[in-house]
């Protein structure tokens, strides 16, 4: 027994002693649109130490550093990794020399690529400026700064707490002449962040009060919300001062705790330890390879995957918790940063293969975020809910955590909580219970709320199934078939609807408001729930084999509005966006494994580089690169919650796998049969099997949704059955009438009205569908509207009669009932048909500036009775502030006593955004987003 034991102890040893990081190259992703950083941390930190070269907003630059860049403006302890926001940056330190300035634009350095390095747990680089040369590494909790001056002089180090977003309010305590406690509550994507530090010099500094931008609150205190001040010291050429930064969460006590993280001045020794932190997770895949290359692109995707979630919780196990109060984990670790629509389709897999514990750890702070929020993260970032994206992710984690037998957490409450947020009232939930879809009307991105909502039901109905719940089980089953809402049967395409039917005119390669970051054609293959069903549908392998082939092969262009995320393209396929990563697999669920193959292969070689642009898309947390890893090794999770891998042919000549349980497995390039090791959990589902096939709802289509005298309604059962269409009965009735009719042929309404329909497999009514809805207004005038401007195709509201029907828009504009026009003034005249005495005159508008629509600067309006010849009959001035945040809805009116026959209505657009705005000056021209314009 001893023998063994230290056969294992020397195995462990062994694999640990193998420089893995020694492969990790950070700058991979900095690069075109990857949005990582090169900096120091540790495996799932809570510092994450680098360079900022961005300041502002930017996409490219949201990480906080971009590789096209020249200038450091500092060096920053907390950063996303290739998220597509610019949170973070907190604790913002920068050397300098000479006279100090709180100006960044002085206070900044250029800076060489030549003199810069970085490999996993340490960044390096010259500030050209100040000559000084700047090393970085970090424990979990502890960032540590090497600042080396190069020539005589005052020393400085800015301390600059207005760094990127925006500072709430700071604080900063002067322990002594060597330590610093600060806390920077700010506010951008997470709403209310707490991001506490103690900042400790090994060498006393003076600190530069009179510099300070803020009250003193007593002797040592000092707060405000513009906060930056200056550490200062004589030092000679060659002399280096040490800095390290503690952060925590909860309290300058826990930052003081965390800071024991780091007892010494060692910079060497802080640095080797995180390298060994580094090697010790790193070596739980083993890749051979004789190229270089590759290795490199291994362990950083590797690396990448392992930079977040972060701890997120003092050594003594504090943290800050979702009801913005102070809790202590028993039993957990308390995590955030859970970019979840990206990464449970393939990094949360990857941790349940390699990292069990910290999966069981992951849906702990998921219940605790219940428990003190009332519902599960979507996308979490600092113990705020950003609810950025869509869909309720963390049940997919849960439950393909809970079919792989993952222990350490209490099944019944992640149900519950899985349960609860799954029967809410909100973004199109409500529509989604009682349509059995989401329609254009209900709320924006339709298309794919309704699919993978469906997909999130069918993981709380395998929880069910595990728990014994088998009327939730049958519940939630049939909510994961209503994608079959959604699918047209005659263009093959899962599809937006609106009022009832189609909208029109449809674009498969259109990107457009109705779907979540790309178009039908990367929204119609996610059904991983019901990939049989979705094979039927289109009418057998073969057919959906010709789909999918399509896809692959149609022309890479995209239609609609500009996506900077659809990267990647290969045909309609977008590899540089989450939502297509598991469509290669797909051909293995008709025998065409060799299809899949040669997709997997051709993405590993051309969309993966060891170089900064090295990624085809956002990092996205890490979801990138665990399609990387996973694929690499040969397996993939087409669908997270059920315990099984689809495989493909290994990218390296051999991989090892070593598993927490002590167990390896070994996969070899020639022959991935042992890949079937990966069936974790088979599950007997023969009590639960789901037999009921969901009736899809009918379509109701007319012209359009307002009509001046008579309008004709026909209707569609909408349905396949073995490729082909087959007819179902329909029912419908109108607003007034107690009974459902049989629907046979069109008929004519006269009057406004709500139609009711569903459709029934057969008079015994065996099986039916849900009921819909759809209304329709009679247009309260015969007017018609001449727009002089050109609306931009993405924000029509259904053509120019939409200004006229009587319909007014919501808050949500993305639902499509606001005309939006771009770069340009809006004006239109509106025919009365006869002269007409008119009192007042209104036209509706709306503003959400970080969408760059603003309120027209002033309205127009103008009378006239021949059309050509106008008067000006008033000016209104907008008094909405551009600097207004919240989405605003403003009616323009002016009071007059004349008679006309037109009207013509003259809105100014506000121009190119000001500096201040997050868009300036990309894409720098303002919309005016006009509705309803009435008359009386």
């Amino acid at each position: 027994m001893r023998n063994f034991l230290l056969s294992v102890f020397f195995f462990v040893n062994l694999v640990w002693s193998q420089d893995y990081a020694k492969h990790v190259n950070p700058f991979i992703g900095t690069g075109g649109h990857g949005h990582t950083f090169p900096g120091a941390t540790t495996p799932y930190g809570m510092v994450q130490l680098s360079p900022d070269t961005r300041i502002d907003g930017s996409w490219d630059g949201c990480s906080g550093y971009h590789y096209s860049d020249s200038i450091i403006y500092g060096f920053s302890h907390t950063h996303l990794n290739g998220t597509g926001v610019s949170d973070y940056g907190d604790i913002m330190l920068m050397p300098t020399m000479g006279e100090p300035s709180f100006d960044n634009k002085i206070y900044s350095s250029t800076f060489s690529h030549a003199n810069e390095k970085a490999s996993a747990g340490f960044y390096s680089v010259t500030l050209d400026k100040h000559n000084i040369d700047v090393r970085l590494t970090a424990s979990t909790r502890v960032g540590f700064h090497e600042y080396t001056f190069n020539q005589d002089g005052q020393a400085n180090i800015i301390l600059d707490l207005n760094h990127r977003d925006k500072l709430i309010n700071g604080i900063v305590k002067v322990i002594d002449d060597k330590t610093i406690e600060v806390l920077r509550r700010s506010e951008a994507w997470a709403t209310n962040q707490y991001v506490y530090a103690r900042i400790e010099f090994n060498t006393p500094l003076k600190i530069n009060l009179q510099k300070f931008k803020f009250k003193g609150v007593d002797d040592i205190t000092y707060s405000g919300d513009e906060l930056a001040l200056s550490f200062s010291k004589t030092v000679k050429k060659g002399e280096k001062i040490l800095v390290k930064v503690a952060l925590s969460t909860t309290s300058f006590d826990g930052a003081k705790l965390n800071s024991t993280e780091i007892k010494h001045w060692d910079f060497e020794k802080v640095h080797q330890d995180a390298v060994q932190l580094w090697n010790k997770e790193l070596s739980k895949i083993e890749v051979t390879s004789d190229d270089k290359d590759k290795l490199a692109i291994f362990y950083t995707a590797l690396y990448h995957t392992m930079m977040q979630p972060n701890i997120a919780q003092d050594m003594d196990g504090k943290y800050h918790g979702r009801d913005n109060q102070i809790h202590q984990a028993e039993g957990f670790d308390y995590y955030t940063v859970f970019s979840l629509w990206d990464t449970f389709r393939g990094a949360h897999p990857l941790y349940t293969l390699i990292d069990k514990k910290r999966t069981a750890d992951y849906i702990n702070t998921f219940i605790k975020q219940y428990e003190q929020g009332g519902r599960l993260p979507v996308w979490e970032l600092a113990s705020n809910e950003t609810d950025c994206m869509i869909g309720y992710h963390s049940v997919s984690v849960i439950a393909d955590a809970m079919v792989k037998g993952i222990e350490g957490f209490d099944y019944q409450k992640a149900f519950e909580a899985s349960k609860a947020s799954a029967m809410r009232d909100v973004l199109g939930l409500e529509a989604y219970k009682k349509n059995g879809f989401i329609s254009i009307d209900d709320d924006h991105e339709s298309v794919s709320k309704t699919v993978e909502y469906a997909y999130d039901d069918w993981c709380i109905a395998q929880m069910a199934m595990l728990l014994d719940k088998k009327e939730e089980y049958q519940y939630f089953m049939k909510r994961s078939q209503n994608w079959k809402n959604l699918f047209d049967w005659e263009t093959g395409f899962i599809r937006p609807k609106k009022n009832g039917g189609w909208d029109k005119p449809f674009d498969p390669r259109e990107v457009n408001n109705n779907f979540t970051e790309g178009n039908a054609w990367q929204y119609t293959f996610f059904v991983p729930q019901d990939i049989e069903g979705m094979i039927h549908a289109y009418g057998g392998p073969e057919k959906f084999e010709a789909k999918l082939d399509k896809m692959f092969n149609s022309e890479s262009k995209t239609t609609g509005r500009e996506q900077v995320d659809v990267t990647g393209l290969i045909g309609q396929y977008a590899h540089g966006n989450e939502p297509s990563h598991h469509m290669a697999y797909l051909y293995n669920y008709i025998g065409k494994s060799e299809k899949t193959n040669e997709k997997v292969k051709y993405i590993l070689d051309n969309f993966y580089k060891n170089a900064p642009d090295g990624l085809i898309g956002n990092e996205d947390c890490g979801q990138m690169s665990a399609w990387y890893v996973l694929s690499s090794m040969g397996i993939y999770a087409v669908t997270p919650g059920i315990p099984k891998w689809q495989t493909v042919m290994p990218n390296f000549d051999k991989i090892k796998i070593h598993f927490e349980n002590d167990k390896t497995i070994d996969i070899i390039n020639k022959d991935n049969s042992k890949l079937g090791f990966f069936i974790e959990r088979p599950i007997d589902t023969s009590d639960y099997y789901y037999s009921r096939i969901l009736l899809p709802v009918p379509v109701i289509q007319a012209e359009s949704k307002s009509f001046k005298d008579k309008l004709l309604i026909s209707m569609d059962s909408n349905n396949l059955d073995n490729g082909k269409y087959r007819e179902y009965m329909i029912f419908y009735k109108i607003d007034g009438q107690n009974e459902f009719s049989l629907y046979k042929k069109p008929f004519e309404i006269s009057n406004s009205t709500k139609i009711y329909a569903f459709t029934k497999q057969d008079l015994e009514g065996r099986n039916e569908s849900d009921t819909i809805s759809a209304q329709f207004f009679k247009k309260p005038n015969n007017y018609t509207i001449n727009i002089q401007s050109r609306y931009n195709p993405q924000y029509h509201a259904g053509g120019p009669e939409g200004l006229l029907d009587g319909i007014f828009g919501s808050e949500n504009w993305r639902k499509g009932d606001w005309q939006g026009y771009q770069s340009q003034d809006f004006e239109a005249v509106i025919d009365l048909q006869k002269q007409t005495k008119i009192k007042k005159i209104s036209a509706h508008f709306l503003q959400d500036t970080r969408a760059w629509i603003l309120m027209p600067t002033e309205v127009e309006f103008y009378t006239s009775n021949d059309g050509k010849n106008f008067t000006k009959m008033a000016t209104i001035q907008n008094s909405v502030d551009p600097k207004e945040y919240e989405v605003v809805l403003k009616e323009f009116t002016a009071s007059v006593q004349t008679k006309a026959k037109y009207l013509k209505v003259v809105a100014k657009n506000f121009g190119k955004l000001p500096e201040w705005h997050q868009g300036h000056p990309y894409d720098g021209d303002a919309f005016i987003f006009i509705d309803e314009i009435t008359v009386n």
